[in-house]
């Protein structure tokens, strides 16, 4: 199908890379069709109005990824409109920060319902559409945190490392439909994630700052300084998953980070397991948490 015509169903889509996305597919072909879901209705139709001026034909739909129903109704609102899907783009998705000890489970449970499981209602509620149209593409938003897994940051990571599993198995279960899956790698990128993580930890761990990881929770500040230089907009990020969309044979992973394929490479194939643990230590903090925890253990008992 030329792109034009094809429909794009965009998860996540009232801010940061979903919204830049829909204005870079709107702009580039202005006869697309789009469907934007998010939890934040009126973001939402923001983002749509821009897409719509630019002569894309956009429905919205509100949805919370962590509500499998809402999940099949968004999917059967989708085909019920347009009576296709080309693209799914699965972008919805947040960040619990945090040392794994300390998270409750339940937030545990959202963080793998939004970032995982949501991903896969889409999946299985659209890959028949796509089957039987002749095929499609499915595009799975994972991080750099998909490939390496950080202290901290251990449930993003794994919800992460999930996604990048399931899209390998995807993309082999799924080529002789002519559905092709790929996954983007986003490094640091300006947008709210560093605002989100911060409320989810408040919320989940208010406590955190009077427990052994207090060093670490003080560090989570600096973080988002810490990596601004190297931040890419949402909008570079957007055009990396245009590059996958538009491709005929998209690649199976697009790295969309400043030197990113060289960290990966010397991460995971060069530098031991050691100086890596050490490196990621230092940089979220949990160096000065071993510092504390070994000042506290020789201080007298009384």
């Amino acid at each position: 199908m030329s792109a034009s015509s094809q429909v794009v169903l965009i998860t996540g889509a009232s801010t940061g890379i979903g919204a830049a996305l829909a204005q870079a597919l709107a702009d580039r072909t202005p006869k697309i069709q789009l469907i934007l879901t998010a939890r934040n209705i009126a973001k939402l139709d923001l983002v749509a109005n821009g897409a719509r001026q630019a002569g894309a034909e956009v429905l919205t739909i509100a949805t919370d990824m962590a509500q499998p129903d809402q999940v099949k109704a968004l999917a059967k609102t989708a085909i019920d409109k347009f009576g296709r899907v080309d693209v799914l783009v699965n972008n919805a998705g947040y960040g619990q920060m945090g040392p794994i000890e300390l998270i409750p489970i339940e937030a545990v449970q959202r963080q793998f319902q939004v970032n995982v499981i949501g991903a896969i209602g889409l999946i299985q509620a659209l890959t028949p559409v796509m089957r039987d149209q002749g095929g499609g593409k499915i595009i799975n938003v994972s991080s750099l945190g998909g490939r390496i897994a950080f202290p901290f940051c251990g449930l993003y990571s794994a919800s992460k490392f999930a996604l990048e599993s399931l899209s390998d198995s995807l993309r082999r279960e799924l080529e002789p439909f002519n559905i092709r899956v790929s996954v983007i790698e986003p490094g640091p990128v300006s947008t709210d994630f560093f605002e989100v993580v911060e409320r989810e930890v408040d919320t989940t761990i208010p406590e955190g700052k009077n427990t052994p990881y207090r060093a670490a929770f003080e560090n989570l500040d600096n973080l988002d300084k810490l990596t601004r230089s190297q931040a890419w907009s949402s909008e570079r990020v957007a055009a990396v998953i245009v590059k996958a969309i538009m491709a005929k044979y998209p690649r199976p992973r697009y790295v969309a980070a400043t030197a990113g394929g060289f960290l990966l490479f010397m991460m995971t194939k060069v530098l031991p397991t050691w100086i890596v643990d050490r490196f990621w230590q230092k940089f979220y903090g949990i160096d000065r948490v071993a510092k504390e925890w070994k000042n506290r253990q020789r201080q007298p008992l009384l």
